[in-house]
């Protein structure tokens, strides 16, 4: 237990309520305030944590009334969160989440839906939905979410934002509700590739792999995946940032098709799903918003011949990604197809965004690899963002690179084409 909770911080910040909170992104189900070691390199921040993360005391909802009335609170503090206290960050609240963290789309039909300040007419991504809404509108410096599908990358391009699903395995979930395991991370969200990059020297282990990145490869098959009206801008970006970095070339994996590559990572990752809240589902019957509840309808269906064809597509296409990227290269691609969707609408057009996102999404969960989301701009008057892609075990540095390259950022102020 940390030592901490209990030490008076007059100057600290205070916990975020209900009434100091305009855009929707805390839970109401708990106010709390820890403050963090005052000697700390975060020291003098706050930050906010999704509620899957454990604190002490308090029961994680998980946003979901039924999984917040049938759990009891939590024994200890997730290690992510007690991380970041040791380090000086002050915890001034939880933040909504989709239910289970099972969505990409940050409409909770129990909660309700964040607003994206960057885009108030537009959805803020989900399922780390109330952590980047709460970054965007500036209530906290920073923000704990999490990343099995992109709920850390999607959510920072469509709020403006700078995020990280770092190296699978990088960063403890203990304490962390489980989703896919094998696909699961920590991530977080700043406004500053600084910050980003300071929040990362905190949580991050030191890089394993020996990657001096001066070679840049254009996920090609992503850029094709881009709205109309982004795909023009983002790729001058991607040629912006990349001549900053080195050599430039495209690249197209094998397989080219992205939504090949969704299949198996579907396949994964429902019957990960299943097998980590199967138990919960079928002894209390929850009830699941619209799109949650067909979602876990269907992950019980896979079958054991797709999962162990989707094993062996990831290890192979792994494997050739791993290969291309060797000890020096770095991969560009967007983070999400473009803007985020507008806010209602129906569900047919919401799964379609959220299959193409997926796409552009799933190789580095099936890789395994870290990725970080820049803001480049806006298309259509929304934020997009650019990603950069390194091997395993390369996040200090992949962070350290965006920081080199952050000044780099073109305006993407050029009408639609």
């Amino acid at each position: 237990m940390n030592n901490l909770r209990s030490a008076p911080a007059p100057a600290d910040p205070a916990a975020i309520s209900a009434d100091d909170d305009p855009v929707g992104a805390f839970c109401r189900h708990v106010t709390l305030r820890l403050p963090g070691n005052p000697a700390g390199p975060l020291a003098g921040l706050t930050f906010a944590a999704k509620d899957i993360y454990d604190i002490a005391g308090h029961v994680t909802g998980c946003g979901n009334p039924d999984w917040l009335a049938s759990h009891p609170p939590a024994p200890r503090t997730a290690t992510a969160v007690q991380d970041l206290l040791d380090a000086g960050a002050t915890l001034v609240g939880k933040t909504l989440t989709d239910e289970l963290a099972f969505s990409l789309h940050g409409e909770n039909a129990h909660y309700g839906t964040p607003v994206n300040s960057a885009a108030p007419d537009r959805v803020p991504g989900g399922s780390s939905n109330g952590s980047a809404a709460a970054v965007a509108a500036g209530l906290v410096d920073l923000a704990l979410g999490s990343d099995t599908g992109g709920s850390v990358r999607a959510p920072a391009s469509y709020c403006g934002l700078f995020g990280i699903r770092p190296s699978h395995g990088a960063i403890p979930l203990a304490g962390a509700m489980p989703l896919a395991p094998s696909f699961d991370t920590v991530g977080w969200f700043t406004r500053s590739a600084d910050l980003l990059t300071r929040v990362g020297n905190a949580l991050l282990p030191a890089d394993a792999a020996d990657w001096r990145p001066s070679r840049v490869l254009f996920l090609e098959p992503a850029f094709a995946l881009a709205n109309d009206t982004a795909r023009a801008p983002l790729h001058r970006a991607a040629e912006t940032l990349g001549a900053a970095i080195g050599p430039t070339a495209a690249w197209v994996p094998d397989p080219p098709d992205l939504t090949r590559w969704l299949t198996p990572f579907q396949a994964l990752q429902w019957r990960e799903i299943w097998q980590s809240h199967r138990d919960w589902i079928t002894a209390t019957r929850p009830h699941f918003g619209p799109g949650i509840a067909e979602r876990f309808a269907a992950v019980a269906g896979v079958t054991d011949d797709q999962v162990a064809e989707a094993r062996a597509f990831r290890l192979a296409a792994g494997g050739r990604l791993l290969a291309a990227l060797g000890g020096d290269g770095v991969l560009i691609t967007p983070t999400v197809p473009g803007p985020a969707p507008l806010k209602g609408l129906p569900r047919q057009a919401v799964a379609a965004e959220r299959q193409r996102a997926l796409a552009l999404l799933c190789p580095a969960g099936l890789a395994r690899l870290p990725q970080v989301s820049l803001p480049v701009g806006r298309v259509d008057g929304a934020p997009v963002g650019l990603s950069l892609i390194g091997p395993p075990g390369s996040d200090r540095r992949l962070l350290a690179l965006t920081c080199a390259i952050a000044g780099d950022l073109p305006a993407l102020n050029t009408p639609p084409v």
